[in-house]
């Protein structure tokens, strides 16, 4: 397999915020070249090979080559020309747009400037970097690079993400970087690097320049000292000059991948050798701040579906006085008609008076001194009841009471807790496995453990044997996988797990440093040097997500977690002690990535949609109770959140710029007075100038009250800033509780073969092509329409506020900061805010944005309003984003009308209904009578979201047969992508005028409110449904169950 690559605004937005630092740069017309000097031809003086005249022969030679030899040209890259007062305005600008704390001076760093990109862990920083160097290259045309990392680990991802990208780049730019990893003993690769007028990378771990700084001594061989480097030492392959100073004839600019880690004054200093351009640090965590100019925090990353949501399974010995027996409460099991079980471990005495452990479901009035055969520690553990809810608690008449993954204590409780951890995580592995296999989609569990030889051990042969863990891992997974055969024998699941999942030797390995033996060894530290450490996770990263590579599992040592660095993590176990010492963000780090898929296909909100987070769940089995670790990783993780406004004012909407899809807002002043008005007029803001709950529950049911005339053109801006008012609120939602109890959806085959629903089924369950015409002309017309009717482009505004201090002032005024009489604000146009040194090729950007041709987009241009044109030079930004916008808008339309849907013989299997959905936490599942699987999952907060009450109601209606959430695994193919409508209904044969019903529940009728794209769609399915079923099926939006009856009834 190999990995594929997309083009995300994120991403995108982080590249040109690099890119722009430099507007006003111009290009030079030829690459910056200098003569490269190749030093000196170094003479060898053998005892012997001398001539008559006792001249050195080789020195003859030596002679002879240097007045051959040819001059060679070096390529450097080319100086900044902004002075610091323009790289500043242009840095404010950004910071500006991307709504950062202006910066008030330039702060140096490496070269003449050093900005810091803050990412969270798994978003793409490496692409983001790779990408930037080849804009700026595009741009400007730099082509010199070092990328600088803390440790092998992280050099070998680097090179990886190079290797896998290079196709992608080449599509994109129509040429690749020469990227190497820098080996001292290589220095051939130094030259090339500057000879070379290619975009040229230096990969290098820190550890391989900052060591010595005592450059007379640094060098190899006899005379320097234990410390020395190549990296400054004299060298043959470049004419007796270091390495170091060859490079620093290029100029190269410094790329640091996590720079926190790159802060010592070693470090920083020895850089400064490397005579850089200018230096760009992108990490997760900022140690030491410089010029930002990008920052996507956790918080972001997560709301935006940008890496996985974290479950937690906590495991917490706990003391039940009175007893020393062991007894584990496993989960909880319910059903729609009966009441719930607990499933308990514990010891059980066997007739010939051996112990052994079991794991029994029991029911309320089980008691566990008769299920023992009478032993004495299980004396009054009587189960007097059993709740299932949210983690579940089953109690007994002692008064004692364990929740989900509690373990009772006993004299093995460690031995017995790592055992648990073990097992959950391989229940967990499975259970996620079954899941995703239908979606090609491989899953692997990571196993962290402080010390080898409980995973790996040696005898004094040298052969290996199984650890203490191993052999615990070998003995629960053959458990687990005998039951689940036992039930998957007939499936495709369970026919991989019998080909490639029996041999439990093969489907795990362990991630180790190896020593000069072969031996697995512990890692002292996460920068170790040991590169045999890395070959499985980091070299042959395609590998292990086939389905062909059997391993599953990975025990690592927790030192190496840096380099662990695979999108297919489900499952995180830490087998060792929890403290306050451990970084539980860490931990979790080495899972967050978004999945991919067999054709590498990365699963995110484009793809699954809604169910982006169903898929992307990283669940982390922890050995300390559930508070305590989501306590300390969400204490963790507002550490490191950038400071988020958390009330409602005019000043914080005011000057505010956002980004939604393509389309970029500004917020003037009228504006943010009225958005205030807003919120306070429909009790979304309370006494403490707060958000309400009320406003949060109607954004999460799609139920929002509309914004007022005022604020309709800026409406999705609105309630992107709102939302940012509570964005800390997520840390809530981005932890869910792994014990909590979790129901399987099965389809209820009574339902799905019902009559009714088998008539509706084979009328909608054909798969689809689509070919589409669109007349050119008409596409012209109608867009030069539009952009006359509706383009507004802002003009830049400056705003001047004057205040002064007050006559009197107080002591907790100034503490306050209540001592200025509020200001009053005056608002201009700013003149010349543009720099007309930078040319736009505005038929580029607008093909590039609309997929049209060169010669359309010129039609299109030539023919709208002369003052509507004139507007590009107010913002040129704007106004590409604009226009663009309605002219796909108007493209949208014509495709729908061009449209024409062809069935294949394909037909959609009924195991989409369960296949995305498998095991579903109770409290966010409705139980069905009428669906066609046990539960159905509804979006929004459960009680109070449309989809709720829209089911509540559709599963107690007399008048309905049957029917069915349908799933994303069933979709309508459109021009303008995937569409998954919600519901299938049948009713019954009667007063009803449509029998067979497909829905799309949304908040609101009015087609207005959704977006052209979205309309389009919508569309679509009612041409396709048409088609399908020559009018028998009809396809509508409804808000709630009393709109669809409008419909059905014909009222």
């Amino acid at each position: 397999m190999k990995f594929s690559f997309k083009i995300q605004q994120y991403q995108t937005d982080a590249v040109n915020a690099v890119v722009d630092v430099f507007k006003g740069q111009v290009r030079p017309a030829q690459d910056t070249s200098y003569f490269f000097d190749p030093g000196k031809l170094v003479p060898v003086k053998p005892k012997k090979a001398k001539n008559s005249n006792g001249y050195n022969l080789f020195q003859q030679e030596l002679d002879e080559q240097e007045a051959k030899q040819d001059i060679i040209l070096g390529y450097a890259n080319a100086p900044i020309k902004l002075d610091k007062v323009q790289l500043l305005e242009n840095i404010k600008l950004i910071q500006g747009n991307n709504n950062i704390t202006p910066s008030k001076e330039l702060i140096e760093g490496q070269g003449k400037c050093s900005l810091d990109i803050e990412m969270e862990t798994g978003t793409g920083k490496t692409y983001v970097y790779i990408k930037t160097m080849f804009e700026l290259n595009k741009q400007y045309g730099w082509n010199k690079f070092i990328v600088i990392v803390p440790s092998i680990a992280i050099r070998e991802g680097v090179s990886k993400s190079f290797e896998m990208m290079e196709e992608h780049f080449m599509s994109q730019y129509g040429k690749k970087a020469r990227y190497f990893i820098y080996d001292g003993d290589k220095r051939g690769q130094i030259a090339d690097f500057a000879t070379s007028n290619e975009i040229n990378v230096m990969i290098i771990n820190s550890q391989a320049f900052n060591k010595s700084l005592n450059e007379e001594k640094s060098k190899v061989g006899r005379g320097g000292d234990k410390g020395a480097l190549r990296m400054y030492t004299e060298c043959d392959e470049l004419g007796t000059r270091k390495p170091v100073d060859v490079i620093a004839e290029t100029r190269p600019i410094l790329i640091l991948d996590e720079p926190q880690k790159l802060n010592g004054s070693a470090t920083q200093k020895t850089m400064k050798r490397f005579n850089p351009l200018f230096s760009v640090n992108y990490s997760a965590t900022h140690k030491q701040e410089h010029n930002e100019v990008y920052r996507l925090d956790a918080l972001d990353a997560y709301n935006h579906k940008l890496v996985k949501k974290i479950e937690v399974k906590g495991i917490e010995v706990v003391n039940l006085k009175g007893i020393d027996g062991y007894l584990y409460c496993d989960s909880f099991i319910t059903s729609k008609n009966k009441p719930p079980m607990v499933k308990l471990e514990f010891e059980q005495q066997l007739k010939s008076g051996t112990v052994k452990r079991v794991l029994r479901n029991c029911a309320y009035g089980d008691n566990l001194y008769e299920l023992s055969n009478g032993m004495l520690q299980y004396e009054g553990y009587k189960i007097s009841d059993i709740d299932a809810n949210d983690t579940g608690c089953v109690r007994f008449t002692n008064g004692e009471e364990l929740h989900g993954g509690e373990v009772a204590n006993n004299s093995q409780e460690m031995s017995d807790l790592r055992r648990v951890q073990i097992r959950e995580t391989i229940k967990s592995h499975f259970e996620k496995e079954e899941q995703l296999f239908a979606q090609g989609i491989k899953t692997l569990s990571l196993f962290f453990i402080d010390e080898v030889a409980k995973y790996r051990l040696y005898d004094e042969d040298g052969t290996q044997k199984l650890g203490e863990y191993g052999k615990i891992f070998e003995e629960e997974y053959q458990k687990i996988f005998r039951d689940r055969m036992q039930e998957l024998y007939q499936t495709p699941y369970g026919e991989y797990l019998r080909n490639m999942a029996a041999d439990v030797s093969a489907v795990h390995t362990g991630y180790f440093s190896i020593d000069k033996k072969g031996h697995s060894v512990d890692s002292k530290k996460d920068t170790s040097n040991d590169e045999s450490a890395y070959d499985l996770i980091m070299r042959n990263k395609e590998a292990l997500l086939s389905f062909n590579n059997p391993v599953r599992f990975i025990f690592s040592h927790s030192a190496l977690r840096e380099g662990w660095d695979n999108p297919n993590v489900f499952q995180i176990c830490t087998l060792k002690q929890s403290n306050s010492n451990v970084n539980k963000r860490q931990e979790v780090g080495r899972g967050m990535r978004i999945c991919v898929n067999q054709q590498g296909e990365r699963m995110d909100e484009s793809v699954c949609g809604a169910n982006v987070h169903v898929v992307n769940k990283l669940t982390v089995i922890a050995s300390e109770s559930y508070a305590g670790f989501v306590d300390s990783l969400q204490d963790e993780i507002k550490k490191a959140l950038y400071e988020r406004p958390e009330k409602v004012s005019i000043e914080y909407f005011f000057g505010r710029v956002v980004k939604v899809g393509d389309e970029t807002y500004k917020i003037e002043g009228e504006q943010a007075r009225q958005i205030v008005k807003y919120l306070d007029r429909h009790d979304y803001l309370d006494d403490d100038d707060r958000i309400t709950e009320k406003y949060k529950q109607d954004a999460a049911n799609g139920t929002l009250e509309p914004v007022q005339d005022k604020l309709k053109d800026i409406e999705p801006a609105v309630h992107v800033l709102i939302k940012s008012l509570y964005d800390k609120d997520s840390l809530k939602d981005m932890i869910t509780n792994g014990n909590q109890t979790t129901v399987e959806n099965k389809l209820n085959n009574k339902n799905f073969e019902k009559q009714e629903f088998q008539e509706l089924w084979k009328r909608i369950n054909r798969k689809c092509a689509y070919t589409v015409k669109i007349d050119s002309n008409v596409l012209i017309d109608k867009a030069v329409a539009a952009i006359d009717a509706k383009l507004q482009v802002t003009q830049t505004l400056y705003t001047l506020s004057v205040g002064y201090q007050k006559n009197n002032m107080q002591a907790h005024e100034l503490e306050q900061k209540t001592s200025f009489v509020s200001p009053s604000h005056t608002t201009n146009v700013l003149k010349n805010a543009h720099d007309s040194s930078l040319k736009y090729d505005l038929l580029h950007e607008l093909t590039q944005r609309t997929s049209l041709t060169r010669r359309t987009v010129a039609a299109i241009l030539s023919r709208i309003n002369m003052m509507k044109y004139r507007k590009f030079r107010d913002n040129p930004e704007e106004f590409i984003s604009k226009v663009a916008r309605l002219i796909n808008e108007q493209k949208a339309g014509l495709i729908v009308e061009g449209v024409t849907y062809n069935t294949t013989n394909e037909v959609f299997d009924k195991e989409i209904f369960t296949a995305e959905c498998h095991r579903v936490a109770l409290s966010k599942v409705f139980p069905a009578l009428r669906a066609v699987t046990d539960y159905v999952v509804t979006d929004g907060i459960a009680e109070q979201s449309v989809e709720r009450r829209f089911v509540e109601n559709l599963d107690k209606a007399d008048e309905v047969a049957v029917y069915a959430k349908l799933p994303r695994g069933f979709y309508i193919p459109t021009p303008v992508g995937k569409y998954s409508p919600d519901w299938a209904i049948a009713f019954k044969e009667g007063k009803i005028k449509y029998v067979y019903f497909i829905a799309e529940t949304k908040g609101t009728n009015e087609s207005t409110k959704l977006d052209s794209m979205e309309q389009a769609k919508i569309k679509c399915a009612e041409k396709l449904f048409e088609k399908l079923s020559n009018g028998e099926v009809h396809y509508g939006q409804v808000k709630d169950y009393k709109s669809l009856m409008d419909i059905v009834l014909d009222r």
